[in-house]
Protein backbone atom coordinates (compact mmCIF):
# COMPACT_ATOMS: atom_id res chain seq x y z
CA UNK A 1 0.00 0.00 0.00
CA UNK A 2 1.45 3.36 -1.06
CA UNK A 3 0.28 6.28 1.08
CA UNK A 4 0.73 9.83 -0.17
CA UNK A 5 2.82 11.73 2.36
CA UNK A 6 4.95 14.78 2.97
CA UNK A 7 7.59 16.04 5.38
CA UNK A 8 7.79 19.44 7.06
CA UNK A 9 10.29 20.80 9.54
CA UNK A 10 14.03 20.44 10.11
CA UNK A 11 15.46 17.43 8.25
CA UNK A 12 17.72 16.44 11.15
CA UNK A 13 15.05 16.69 13.88
CA UNK A 14 13.30 13.73 15.53
CA UNK A 15 10.25 12.60 13.57
CA UNK A 16 6.59 12.68 14.56
CA UNK A 17 4.13 10.94 12.23
CA UNK A 18 0.62 12.40 12.03
CA UNK A 19 -2.39 10.40 10.85
CA UNK A 20 -5.71 11.98 9.74
CA UNK A 21 -9.28 11.05 10.52
CA UNK A 22 -11.67 9.33 8.16
CA UNK A 23 -12.86 11.87 5.61
CA UNK A 24 -9.94 14.29 6.00
CA UNK A 25 -6.49 14.64 4.46
CA UNK A 26 -3.05 15.36 5.83
CA UNK A 27 -4.10 19.03 5.81
CA UNK A 28 -6.14 18.30 8.93
CA UNK A 29 -2.89 18.78 10.85
CA UNK A 30 -2.05 22.23 9.45
CA UNK A 31 -3.06 23.98 12.70
CA UNK A 32 -0.36 21.98 14.50
CA UNK A 33 2.50 22.59 12.05
CA UNK A 34 3.74 25.95 13.38
CA UNK A 35 4.10 24.53 16.87
CA UNK A 36 5.54 21.15 15.92
CA UNK A 37 7.96 22.07 13.14
CA UNK A 38 10.01 24.27 15.44
CA UNK A 39 11.68 21.20 16.90
CA UNK A 40 10.23 18.20 15.05
CA UNK A 41 10.29 16.81 11.56
CA UNK A 42 6.65 16.11 10.78
CA UNK A 43 5.59 13.27 8.48
CA UNK A 44 1.92 13.45 7.46
CA UNK A 45 0.08 10.94 5.27
CA UNK A 46 -3.25 10.48 3.51
CA UNK A 47 -5.56 7.50 3.98
CA UNK A 48 -6.49 5.41 0.91
CA UNK A 49 -8.80 7.34 -1.39
CA UNK A 50 -8.20 10.58 0.52
CA UNK A 51 -6.08 13.51 -0.63
CA UNK A 52 -3.22 12.22 -2.76
CA UNK A 53 -3.45 8.54 -1.79
CA UNK A 54 -5.02 6.23 -4.37
CA UNK A 55 -7.69 3.74 -3.39
CA UNK A 56 -6.91 0.23 -4.59
CA UNK A 57 -9.59 -0.95 -6.98
CA UNK A 58 -12.13 -3.48 -5.79
CA UNK A 59 -11.67 -2.94 -2.06
CA UNK A 60 -14.25 -4.72 0.07
CA UNK A 61 -14.77 -5.32 3.76
CA UNK A 62 -12.38 -8.27 3.52
CA UNK A 63 -9.58 -6.29 1.85
CA UNK A 64 -8.64 -3.40 4.14
CA UNK A 65 -8.04 -3.49 7.89
CA UNK A 66 -6.60 -1.00 10.35
CA UNK A 67 -3.65 -3.37 10.61
CA UNK A 68 -3.10 -2.89 6.86
CA UNK A 69 -3.05 0.86 7.36
CA UNK A 70 -0.49 0.47 10.14
CA UNK A 71 1.58 -1.68 7.79
CA UNK A 72 1.40 1.14 5.26
CA UNK A 73 2.82 3.55 7.82
CA UNK A 74 5.59 1.09 8.66
CA UNK A 75 6.40 0.92 4.96
CA UNK A 76 6.82 4.71 4.95
CA UNK A 77 9.16 4.50 7.93
CA UNK A 78 11.21 1.81 6.22
CA UNK A 79 11.27 3.73 2.95
CA UNK A 80 12.75 6.77 4.68
CA UNK A 81 15.04 4.87 7.05
CA UNK A 82 13.19 5.91 10.21
CA UNK A 83 13.76 3.47 13.05
CA UNK A 84 11.88 5.14 15.92
CA UNK A 85 9.26 7.88 15.76
CA UNK A 86 6.54 9.57 17.75
CA UNK A 87 3.04 9.11 16.39
CA UNK A 88 -0.10 11.22 16.65
CA UNK A 89 -3.46 10.41 15.11
CA UNK A 90 -7.05 11.64 15.04
CA UNK A 91 -9.95 9.15 15.06
CA UNK A 92 -9.06 6.48 12.44
CA UNK A 93 -5.54 7.92 12.44
CA UNK A 94 -5.45 7.30 16.19
CA UNK A 95 -6.58 3.71 15.69
CA UNK A 96 -3.70 3.30 13.27
CA UNK A 97 -1.37 4.65 15.95
CA UNK A 98 -2.61 2.23 18.59
CA UNK A 99 -2.24 -0.62 16.11
CA UNK A 100 1.24 0.53 15.14
CA UNK A 101 2.27 0.62 18.81
CA UNK A 102 1.00 -2.96 19.19
CA UNK A 103 2.41 -4.24 15.92
CA UNK A 104 5.87 -2.63 16.16
CA UNK A 105 6.41 -1.50 19.76
CA UNK A 106 10.10 -0.78 19.19
CA UNK A 107 9.26 1.75 16.46
CA UNK A 108 6.87 3.96 18.48
CA UNK A 109 8.52 5.92 21.28
CA UNK A 110 5.67 8.31 22.07
CA UNK A 111 1.96 8.25 21.22
CA UNK A 112 -0.77 10.90 20.93
CA UNK A 113 -4.32 9.59 20.48
CA UNK A 114 -6.80 12.33 19.58
CA UNK A 115 -10.58 11.84 19.56
CA UNK A 116 -10.25 8.15 18.92
CA UNK A 117 -11.30 4.83 20.42
CA UNK A 118 -10.34 1.22 20.97
CA UNK A 119 -13.68 0.30 19.36
CA UNK A 120 -15.83 2.58 17.15
CA UNK A 121 -19.57 1.89 17.36
CA UNK A 122 -21.21 -1.11 15.77
CA UNK A 123 -20.13 -3.04 12.71
CA UNK A 124 -23.60 -2.62 11.24
CA UNK A 125 -23.44 1.18 11.34
CA UNK A 126 -20.08 1.23 9.55
CA UNK A 127 -21.19 -1.21 6.87
CA UNK A 128 -24.34 0.86 6.33
CA UNK A 129 -22.28 4.01 5.89
CA UNK A 130 -19.94 2.20 3.50
CA UNK A 131 -22.89 1.03 1.40
CA UNK A 132 -24.33 4.56 1.26
CA UNK A 133 -21.02 6.06 0.14
CA UNK A 134 -20.47 3.39 -2.50
CA UNK A 135 -23.93 4.17 -3.88
CA UNK A 136 -24.06 7.96 -3.53
CA UNK A 137 -20.57 9.26 -2.72
CA UNK A 138 -19.52 11.24 0.34
CA UNK A 139 -21.49 14.46 -0.24
CA UNK A 140 -24.68 13.17 1.50
CA UNK A 141 -22.65 12.77 4.70
CA UNK A 142 -21.62 16.42 4.96
CA UNK A 143 -24.28 17.88 7.24
CA UNK A 144 -24.36 14.97 9.69
CA UNK A 145 -20.57 15.03 9.73
CA UNK A 146 -20.54 18.76 10.50
CA UNK A 147 -22.46 18.05 13.71
CA UNK A 148 -20.03 15.29 14.70
CA UNK A 149 -16.84 17.12 13.83
CA UNK A 150 -17.55 20.58 15.27
CA UNK A 151 -19.51 22.40 17.91
CA UNK A 152 -22.18 24.82 16.67
CA UNK A 153 -20.83 27.99 15.13
CA UNK A 154 -17.28 26.84 14.37
CA UNK A 155 -16.36 29.31 11.60
CA UNK A 156 -13.93 27.21 9.54
CA UNK A 157 -15.99 24.04 9.10
CA UNK A 158 -16.31 24.20 5.32
CA UNK A 159 -12.58 23.88 4.77
CA UNK A 160 -12.58 20.52 6.50
CA UNK A 161 -15.92 19.37 5.10
CA UNK A 162 -14.52 19.95 1.60
CA UNK A 163 -11.95 17.26 2.39
CA UNK A 164 -14.84 14.87 3.05
CA UNK A 165 -16.69 15.88 -0.13
CA UNK A 166 -13.53 15.27 -2.17
CA UNK A 167 -12.77 11.85 -0.68
CA UNK A 168 -13.00 8.94 -3.10
CA UNK A 169 -16.08 6.80 -2.37
CA UNK A 170 -14.28 3.46 -2.60
CA UNK A 171 -11.41 4.48 -0.35
CA UNK A 172 -13.74 6.07 2.20
CA UNK A 173 -16.04 3.03 2.21
CA UNK A 174 -13.14 0.64 2.60
CA UNK A 175 -11.95 2.61 5.63
CA UNK A 176 -15.48 2.33 7.07
CA UNK A 177 -15.33 -1.43 6.64
CA UNK A 178 -11.93 -1.48 8.36
CA UNK A 179 -13.38 0.41 11.34
CA UNK A 180 -16.28 -2.05 11.50
CA UNK A 181 -13.95 -4.86 12.58
CA UNK A 182 -11.47 -2.82 14.62
CA UNK A 183 -11.38 -3.73 18.32
CA UNK A 184 -8.26 -3.57 20.51
CA UNK A 185 -9.96 -3.16 23.89
CA UNK A 186 -8.39 -6.35 25.22
CA UNK A 187 -4.88 -5.41 24.03
CA UNK A 188 -4.43 -1.91 25.42
CA UNK A 189 -2.27 -3.22 28.24
CA UNK A 190 0.33 -4.26 25.65
CA UNK A 191 1.02 -0.68 24.51
CA UNK A 192 4.49 0.27 25.74
CA UNK A 193 4.72 3.83 24.46
CA UNK A 194 3.83 6.68 26.82
CA UNK A 195 0.51 8.03 25.55
CA UNK A 196 -1.40 11.27 25.65
CA UNK A 197 -5.12 10.65 25.09
CA UNK A 198 -7.11 13.71 24.01
CA UNK A 199 -10.90 13.92 23.90
CA UNK A 200 -13.29 16.65 22.84
CA UNK A 201 -15.71 17.36 25.67
CA UNK A 202 -18.59 17.63 23.17
CA UNK A 203 -17.53 14.87 20.78
CA UNK A 204 -20.54 12.68 19.86
CA UNK A 205 -18.48 10.25 17.78
CA UNK A 206 -15.78 9.29 20.28
CA UNK A 207 -16.95 10.86 23.54
CA UNK A 208 -14.74 11.25 26.61
CA UNK A 209 -15.87 7.84 27.84
CA UNK A 210 -14.00 6.28 24.91
CA UNK A 211 -10.89 8.22 25.82
CA UNK A 212 -11.20 7.04 29.41
CA UNK A 213 -11.09 3.43 28.18
CA UNK A 214 -7.88 4.16 26.26
CA UNK A 215 -6.24 6.08 29.08
CA UNK A 216 -7.30 3.50 31.64
CA UNK A 217 -6.10 0.57 29.57
CA UNK A 218 -2.74 1.87 28.33
CA UNK A 219 -0.26 1.49 31.21
CA UNK A 220 1.55 4.82 30.76
CA UNK A 221 -1.17 7.23 29.62
CA UNK A 222 -2.58 10.60 30.59
CA UNK A 223 -5.96 11.99 29.62
CA UNK A 224 -6.90 15.50 28.49
CA UNK A 225 -10.53 16.50 27.86
CA UNK A 226 -10.68 19.66 25.74
CA UNK A 227 -13.64 21.98 26.50
CA UNK A 228 -15.73 23.48 23.70
CA UNK A 229 -14.53 20.90 21.17
CA UNK A 230 -16.18 18.08 19.26
CA UNK A 231 -14.60 15.32 17.15
CA UNK A 232 -11.94 17.37 15.38
CA UNK A 233 -10.53 18.98 18.50
CA UNK A 234 -7.18 19.48 16.78
CA UNK A 235 -8.88 21.86 14.33
CA UNK A 236 -11.36 23.45 16.72
CA UNK A 237 -9.06 24.07 19.71
CA UNK A 238 -5.48 24.10 18.42
CA UNK A 239 -4.49 26.43 21.25
CA UNK A 240 -5.15 23.78 23.90
CA UNK A 241 -4.22 20.78 21.78
CA UNK A 242 -0.91 22.17 20.51
CA UNK A 243 0.31 23.00 24.00
CA UNK A 244 -0.57 19.51 25.24
CA UNK A 245 1.00 17.71 22.28
CA UNK A 246 4.26 19.67 22.35
CA UNK A 247 4.57 19.18 26.11
CA UNK A 248 3.98 15.45 25.77
CA UNK A 249 6.38 14.97 22.87
CA UNK A 250 9.06 17.01 24.60
CA UNK A 251 8.86 15.21 27.94
CA UNK A 252 7.60 11.69 27.20
CA UNK A 253 9.82 9.55 24.97
CA UNK A 254 10.44 5.89 25.67
CA UNK A 255 14.15 5.13 25.25
CA UNK A 256 14.19 1.41 26.05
Amino acid sequence: MILHHRFDGPPDAPVVVLGPSLGTTLDLWEPQLPALTRTWRVLRYDLPGHGGSPAASGLTADDLTVDDLAAGVLALLDRHGLDTVAYGGVSLGGAVGTTLALRAPDRVASLVLCCTSARFGTAESWHERAALVRAEGTKPLAEATRRRWFTAGFPDAERFLDMLRDAGPEGYAACCDALAIFDVRDRLGEVRAPALVIAGAEDPATPPAHAEVLAGGIPDAELLVVPRAAHLATAERPDVVNEAITRHLTTRWRTA
